[in-house]
């Protein structure tokens, strides 16, 4: 994540609700935040985006960022 750091966060889980209404669709493991949205239901732009914060799309089950 950039020098931007929270307000980045935050305006990718903004990104992320928009294709979900799970209530549970995040979780945490060591140094990686995951986020399971499945990466083909996003649109590219939010995708670009997305990748511009550094979330990174993982095998067809969610995203993933280093923290």
């Amino acid at each position: 994540m950039s020098k931007k750091g929270l307000g980045e966060l935050i305006e990718a889980l903004q990104i992320f609700s928009k294709y979900t209404d799970k209530s549970y669709c995040y979780g945490a493991e060591h140094d990686e935040f995951y986020v399971w949205v499945e990466p083909e239901l996003v649109s590219d732009e939010d995708k670009v985006r997305l990748e511009e914060i550094g979330f990174i799309p993982e095998d067809g089950n969610g995203f993933m960022i280093f923290t």
